[in-house]
């Protein structure tokens, strides 16, 4: 089974206990305000609850996790922001609707827990029924706002946004982290051949077939400049089985098996060049109108300067001894060290590996 797919099957799953919980709370506060015996009525409401919460969000869940690998979910990212949220506000309000209106939950409820708690059918059923209006009304709301934090989420990322969202960095703080630069060789050339928007779908393509192993290795989206996508990692996230190593790897072969997809639209696949350096920045939230979050400090320099190295060095993929330091778990990657290098802007060397695999060098096929 490919990464991607543990992931999101694992998503799956926490999208179903998400939504038990949350039916849980909601069922078992109805249970206790309607039933004349509170305990009774939080386990009955709890059950029909739980019910209706797996199963709406489950079904939520599943859409918005297994949709985007099909042509309906790519139409659907291609689409406005405010059009994709209505439309999928409209179809989830009615798939609510319909599960929350079918009683689902109430009918198991009625049919297995009152025998059991020794209550009368008709009265958990009197009790399940009665805030039919408040259920759908809650349902509804609490839909549309994870909606809104999902499509925001979509827009800027879903750790920024949390991190935005929490202060995490609203005072800046020093972090150890690994960068990870990966650039689409030849793009230039590539535009002058086949034009400006052909060039824009070409990397919008590249980008959205990375995303999946940038998410399967836990990393986070900095940036997309020009032809580059910056990825980042704490030093302790990308520390365990050398994420940021494997996540190029992992983004070199997803790209590798769309090669006849690109060369019959483009004419042709996207080579990558990329480097990894880690060291400390500053970490911090700016903006006013527009937040976001940045990092300043030398590491950032110093890797942009370690992938122009990669031309003068002829080699695809350099990382930087300071972020092989720091990386556990290299048995699976060739490091050929090329010893200490100036880099064009720093005064000091910095000792460079060129990063292979043992599939291959430089790709994994």
């Amino acid at each position: 089974m490919r990464p991607s797919t543990r992931r999101r099957i694992s998503l799956f799953v926490e999208a179903l206990g998400v939504g038990a919980v949350i039916g849980l709370l909601l069922g078992s506060a109805r249970g206790i305000a309607f039933h004349p015996a509170p305990l009774q009525g939080a386990i009955l409401g709890g059950i029909a609850g739980v019910l209706n919460g797996a199963i709406l969000i489950g079904a939520v869940g599943a859409a918005e996790i297994f949709l985007s690998r099909t042509r309906i979910g790519r139409l659907l990212e291609r689409t406005p922001f405010v059009v994709t949220f209505v439309m999928k506000v409209l179809v989830y309000g009615t798939l609510t609707v319909c599960i929350i209106g079918g009683r689902v939950g109430r009918r198991l409820a009625v049919a297995v827990a009152a025998p059991v708690l020794g209550s009368d059918p008709a009265v958990v059923s009197h009790v399940l029924d009665a805030p039919m209006e408040q259920q759908l009304a809650i349902s509804l709301v609490i839909l549309s706002v994870g909606m809104l934090l999902l499509e925001l989420g979509y827009l800027v990322g879903v750790q920024t946004l949390r991190d935005i969202a929490l202060g995490r960095y609203h005072r800046s703080r020093t972090e150890e982290r690994f960068f990870l630069f990966v650039d689409i060789a030849g793009s230039t050339s590539l535009a002058e051949r086949i034009g400006p928007e052909a060039v824009h779908r070409f990397l919008g393509e590249v980008f959205r077939l990375a995303s999946d192993p940038i998410d399967d290795h836990d990393g986070d989206v900095y940036q997309y400049v020009g032809d580059e996508v910056v990825i980042t990692w704490t030093v302790d996230k990308g520390r365990d089985r050398a994420r940021p190593l494997a996540c190029f790897f992992a983004i070199e072969q997803e790209l590798a098996r769309a090669t006849p997809d690109f060369e019959r639209e483009f004419g042709v696949a996207p080579r990558l060049r990329a480097a990894l350096h880690a060291g400390r920045v500053i970490t911090g939230e700016v903006g006013g109108s527009r937040r976001a979050i940045v990092y300043h400090g030398d590491v950032m320099n110093t890797t942009s300067r370690l992938e122009q190295a990669t031309r003068d060095l002829e080699r695809q993929f350099l990382a930087s001894e300071d972020a092989l330091a720091r990386l556990e778990d290299l048995d699976g990657f060739v490091l050929d060290d090329l010893g200490p290098k100036p880099l064009r802007g720093r005064a000091a060397t910095v000792r460079v590996y060129a990063v292979t695999t043992h599939r291959g060098r430089g790709s994994m096929s």
